[in-house]
């Protein structure tokens, strides 16, 4: 399984209402991501998930304050 496929079937473990939209320009990336609806996730992988990168733990600004006075100015 690469990272990839687990972010993929990550995502799709979130629910019904929520819809991955992976991009790629090459086949055989498209077909890892299709791949990735074939990977179950238990709950305990799910809660593993969890403990290593829990809900917010990459939230913030996208670039540092300075730079973002600079952005569509």
């Amino acid at each position: 399984m690469k990272p990839s496929q687990l972010a993929l079937a990550w995502v799709l473990a979130q629910g019904m209402d929520i819809v991955p939209i992976p991009g790629t320009t090459r086949r055989d990336h498209l077909d890892e991501n299709l791949a990735a609806l074939d990977i179950e996730l238990s709950k305990k992988d799910m809660k593993r998930i969890d403990e290593i990168a829990p809900k917010g733990a990459a939230a913030g600004l996208r670039y540092p304050e300075a730079v973002l006075q600079h952005v569509n100015g």
